[in-house]
């Protein structure tokens, strides 16, 4: 069996993902996929400000794969849905590069939206990334931002950082 939960420095192909998902399982009618990637300018308020130069991603080995783990689990609990993968790079990338990769396999496309939704909302606020922005003026830690506490507070999760 793959591995439900990966954080590599490498890229990531989302094609092999999601083939993954549904080989051999000829339940799966829809498969759903979020890919983050970084984006070439700061921001700040819903708007944009500095540009970005890279993203440096640092994590705890082994305590955040457990996080993501109990993630995807709680997602099980809400929905109905066979698998899901969730890949998450770290080190340092540029803009365009690919961040994250969460997908997901269910019988119809519904669960599959919602439950691809629910884990991204989660991961954004509570998986255990730190990010650090290089612009041309210096660097920036990433700070926790309000809409994604509401995108997580809409599942009925009330983030510890809110």
């Amino acid at each position: 069996m793959t591995a439900r939960v990966v954080v590599q420095t490498e890229n990531f192909n989302v094609a092999e993902v999601l083939d993954s998902l549904r080989e051999g399982d000829l339940r799966v009618g829809a498969l759903c996929s979020f890919v983050g990637t970084v984006r070439d300018t700061r921001m700040l308020s819903g708007l944009a400000s500095d540009e970005v130069v890279s993203m440096e991603l640092e994590h705890y080995p082994g305590m955040t794969e457990s996080s993501i783990e109990a993630m995807i689990d709680a997602a099980h609990q809400r929905f109905d849905f066979y698998q899901a993968r969730v890949i998450h790079r770290v080190g340092v990338l540029k803009p365009s590069d690919q961040i994250v990769l969460v997908a997901v396999a269910s019988a119809h496309r519904g669960e599959s939206f919602k439950a691809c939704e629910f884990l991204m909302d989660y991961l954004k606020t509570q998986a255990p990334f730190w990010k650090k922005e290089e612009t041309p003026t210096g660097a920036k830690w990433v700070d926790a931002r309000v809409s994604d506490d509401d995108a997580l507070a809409r599942w009925g999760i009330q983030a510890p950082n809110a």
